[in-house]
C-alpha cells in the first residue's frame, strides 16, 4: 500500500511539473509569418499561401538563398499557388488546382517551377523533376528600394491576365498568368442571352470590352435599357458602343440622356463621364 502511495505521489508530481512546463510556454511572433494573398481573377480566384522571411541585415540572394539551387520561395512549408481556372503560366498550360511554387534564383535568370508535390517543403534534396507541372525561366529586375520582407503579390490585373510578383531585398521577379475565359463566356452568353434569360447588359458589356460584334452589343444594350429606362449606366454603355461604331451624333444624344437621368439619380460620376464623352466627340 505504501509503495502504491509513493508511486501515486511520483505520478502526481510529474503531472504537476509537466503542467507547469506547458503553462510556462510563451506565445511569440513567428520569425517568418504566414500570409495568404487572394485575388478575384478571370471567372474565379488566384491565391498564394507562403511564409515571409525577413532580410534582417543579411545578404539574401547569393547567400541566405544560394544561386543555382532549388528554393521553396519562402520559409517553413511549401509555398502554394492555387488557380481557380485553367490557365497558362508563361505559355505553359496548367489545370485549375493547387500547386507548390519553387524557384531557382540566379544572377541573370530565375527558374520558376510549378510543382505537384505539396509536401516537399524545404526538403529540396528530394526534388524530382518528374513532379514539375511547368518549369520556365524569367529575368529578374533590380529594385531601387530595398524590400525587407519577402513579398508576393498580384499586379497588372485585367479580366484574363495577371502578373505574379516576387519582391525581396532589391530583386523583383515576375511571371504572367493568362486565363482563357472567352470560350466559357461565349457559351454562357449563347445559353442565356439567346434563350432570352435577359442578362443583356452583361452580354453587351462583354462584347464591347472584347471588341466583338458591336451591332449585336447595341441590340442587347437597347433591350437592357427598355427593361430599365432609368439605368443611366446602361445608356452610357450605349453611348460608348455608338462611339466605336462612329455614330457620333447618336453617341452625343445618348450621353445627353445620361446627364439627364444621372442628374436625377444624383450620380455625379456618370454625369462627368457623359460630359467628357460629349466634349471629346464634339471636337
Amino acid at each position: 500500500m505504501i509503495q502504491k502511495l509513493k508511486l501515486f505521489s511520483v505520478g502526481v508530481a510529474i503531472a504537476a511539473i509537466s503542467s507547469t512546463t506547458l503553462n510556462a510556454q510563451l506565445k511569440v511572433p513567428a520569425p517568418s509569418p504566414l500570409q495568404t494573398v487572394k485575388q478575384a481573377f478571370a471567372l474565379s480566384d488566384i491565391s498564394i499561401e507562403y511564409s515571409r522571411p525577413g532580410a534582417k541585415g543579411r545578404l539574401v540572394y547569393g547567400d541566405v538563398v544560394p544561386f543555382g539551387k532549388v528554393w521553396r520561395t519562402g520559409a517553413n512549408a511549401s509555398t502554394k499557388i492555387t488557380f481557380g481556372d485553367d490557365v497558362k503560366v508563361e505559355g505553359n498550360a496548367i489545370p485549375a488546382g493547387t500547386y507548390a511554387l519553387y524557384t531557382v534564383p540566379g544572377k541573370d535568370n530565375w527558374e520558376i517551377i510549378i510543382y505537384k508535390d505539396l509536401t516537399l517543403g524545404g526538403n529540396v534534396a528530394d526534388y524530382k523533376k518528374e513532379n514539375d507541372v511547368a518549369h520556365f525561366t524569367v529575368k529578374p529586375r533590380a529594385l531601387n528600394d530595398k524590400v525587407e520582407t519577402l513579398t508576393i503579390n498580384f499586379a497588372d490585373i485585367t479580366s484574363s491576365t495577371v502578373n505574379v510578383e516576387l519582391n525581396w531585398e532589391k530583386t523583383s521577379v515576375t511571371f504572367a498568368v493568362v486565363a482563357d475565359i472567352d470560350s466559357k463566356i461565349m457559351k454562357d452568353i449563347e445559353a442565356k442571352v439567346v434563350n432570352d434569360n435577359r442578362p443583356y447588359f452583361q452580354a453587351a458589356s462583354y462584347y464591347y470590352e472584347s471588341g466583338k460584334d458591336l451591332v449585336k452589343a447595341g441590340e442587347w444594350v437597347d433591350k437592357a435599357i427598355a427593361a430599365n429606362p432609368k439605368g443611366f449606366w446602361m445608356v452610357m454603355l450605349k453611348a460608348k458602343i455608338q462611339v466605336k461604331q462612329k455614330d457620333i451624333k447618336g453617341a452625343v444624344a445618348s450621353a445627353e440622356k445620361v446627364i439627364t437621368i444621372a442628374t436625377e439619380a444624383k450620380n455625379d460620376d456618370y454625369v462627368a463621364q457623359a460630359q467628357k464623352l460629349i466634349a471629346e466627340n464634339k471636337k
